[in-house]
């Protein structure tokens, strides 16, 4: 393109990029196998245990809410109600979430 001879023919591959292309497969193939799913039971273990995890935060919450938003309605004492027991729902979902993360694991035999 520059007309002085230097750039490769059209058909041509150059070493450079033929060694790229090597070393590009070559870590390409080490990153799937270091960022594979791990399909063992380890891994359906641990997603249970996030998804119970997750369960017991979000209904303390919701559960906190909805009790203290229908005291709320029928004591007459918004916004308290909903303020108290949507802190003590966060409180023993925490609690809940921390006896979990006691549990000690299964060892394999």
């Amino acid at each position: 393109m520059t007309g002085n001879g230097s750039d490769p023919e059209l058909g041509s591959e150059d070493s450079r990029l033929v060694s790229l292309n090597e070393r590009l497969d070559r870590a390409e193939a080490a990153e799937a196998k270091r960022t594979a799913v791990n399909a063992g039971p380890e891994s359906d273990a641990s997603y249970r245990l996030g998804n119970r995890v997750l369960a017991e935060l979000l209904g303390g919450m919701g559960g906190g809410a909805l009790v203290g938003w229908t005291i709320d309605h029928f004591a007459g004492t918004a916004p308290w109600g909903l303020l108290v027991v949507l802190f003590l729902g966060i409180a023993v979902a925490f609690r809940n979430i921390f006896r979990i993360a006691n549990v000690r694991p299964k060892k394999p035999d």
